[in-house]
Order: C-alpha cells, then structure tokens, then sequence
C-alpha cells in the first residue's frame, strides 16, 4: 500500500542517495535479497558500524523491490532543522530516549499497516565492529505486530563516514559494500524475550562474519577492520570504554549549557 502512495519526499531523497552514491563508485555486494519480502509489515534488524547504514540499506531495497523504509531515529536529529524536515518527510519515526512509549506505539501501528520498519538494536554506532548486546525492543515490536524480523549486516558502510572518522572524499570512492540478509525470523509473544533477542544477535554476528570474510580487499592494520580479524579497530572491551567516556563527556557538556 506505501509502496504505491507518492511520496515527494522520500522520492527526492532515494533520488539523491542514488546521485551520490553512484558519483561515489560505491560497489554494492548482496546476498540473501530473496529474503526482502515484496510485501507486508517486517522488522530489518540491521548492523550499526556507520552513520551512512541507514541510506544504503534505503538505496539497496529501493533497487530491489521499490519499498520504503520506516527508521527509528533519536528525537535530537529531528529537533535540526533541515534534517529534522527531511526525517518527517520520510515519515521516520522519532525516539526520546527518556520516553520511548510514544515511538513504540507508532513503530506497532506502522508494522500493522504494511510497512518495513528499520531499526538498529545495538542502539548506536559501534567501534568495535563486531554485534554488541541488543536491546529488546526489536523482538518485542516484532511479536506485538505479528510481522518477521528480517536481520542484515552492512559492511563497508562505515568506511564512508562513521564515530570518530571523517574519510576523505579519495577514501570514499570505490568502496565495496556489502550486504548479508537472513532469513525471516519469527518472534513469539509467548516465549523469554531476552532468549530470542540472544537467538537474533546470534543471527546478525553469523552474516557479519559471512560480509567480513567475502569482504574484497585486504583490512590488516586499517582502522576499518575489526581486531579480532587483523584490524586496528578497538577491541569490544576498549569500545566499551571509549563509548562510556563519551558519554560523560556528553553528559558534562549538556549541564554546562544548562547552567
């Protein structure tokens, strides 16, 4: 039903995505699209290592199948202005972190009407490179709309601009991008929650390993390749530490203005 309602907005900015994109050379690598459903409510549980994930996964199922994405995004990027304008034209949804009742009830009902719903469970951008804990909600919604849980892993994305890096336009050309879908995965309301939501970072961690090891190119040494396969990128323990500092940091700086 979305998929067939104008929407200026969102149209403009596929558009756009595409334009950059393309001018960038960016290589996109999929396996698994079968699993993109043509129609109906889903939950794509996607990866978190770039703050470019959530428009490549947009162009990626616009090529495959012209669907639209619903992204749950943080209330503070649709207080900016322009983006802010952008998020609400594409019908995204806004999340206060200290109330997230609101959002949830319009993640159900856009579920319940048909759409694709994007989210990020590991509730931001990871330094480690490799799938952290994941909150709950992903299961939750899923199983309380009755819709799939189609999880991805992105990789390379984070090449393009990510926590801590800003690559150079040299650096973004010719990236490969690669996308690993699973299966379908089914919540039920009437089993452990936190056990499910095991079973689907279990899931996500299996494609991330099947993207970094098709991955082309050679990360040994590069800060865009986790530790763990040769890579300079902090280890989960240190991101752990890095993540905290910034969040005090954060914190600090948010009483300071409100001084």
């Amino acid at each position: 039903m979305s998929k067939r309602t104008p929407e200026p907005v969102y149209a403009t900015a596929i558009g756009v995505g595409r334009l950059v994109f393309g001018a960038l050379r960016l290589k996109p690598i999929v396996t698994g699209a079968e699993h993109l459903p043509a129609a109906g409510g889903a939950v794509l549980a996607i990866t978190h290592f770039g703050y470019m994930d959530f428009a490549l996964t947009e162009w990626m199922v616009w090529h495959r199948n012209r669907r639209r994405i619903r992204f749950l995004a943080k209330k503070g990027a649709f207080d900016k202005p322009v983006v802010g304008w952008l998020l609400r034209g594409m019908r995204h949804i806004s999340v206060d972190m200290k109330s997230g009742g609101e959002a949830y009830g319009q993640a159900i009902t856009a579920l319940k009407a048909g759409e694709l719903l994007g989210v990020f469970p590991e509730a931001g951008v990871n330094q480690s490179f490799t799938v952290r804990d994941l909150k709950t909600g992903t299961v939750r919604m899923a199983a309380e709309a009755q819709v799939p849980i189609i999880p991805i892993a992105v990789w390379g994305g984070h090449r393009l601009l990510t926590k801590g890096r800003k690559p150079s336009l040299a650096e973004a050309r010719n990236v490969p991008i690669r996308f690993a879908i699973g299966a379908p995965f089914h919540p039920d309301a009437g089993l452990d929650v936190r056990a499910q939501t095991t079973a689907l970072r279990s899931s996500m961690q299996k494609l991330l390993d099947e993207a970094q090891a098709s991955y082309p190119g050679d990360g040994t040494g590069v800060w865009w390749q986790p530790a763990h396969l040769g890579g300079s990128a902090p280890t989960p323990e240190e991101a752990a530490v890095l993540e905290a500092e910034r969040q005090r940091r954060k914190a600090a700086e948010a009483e300071a203005k409100a001084r």
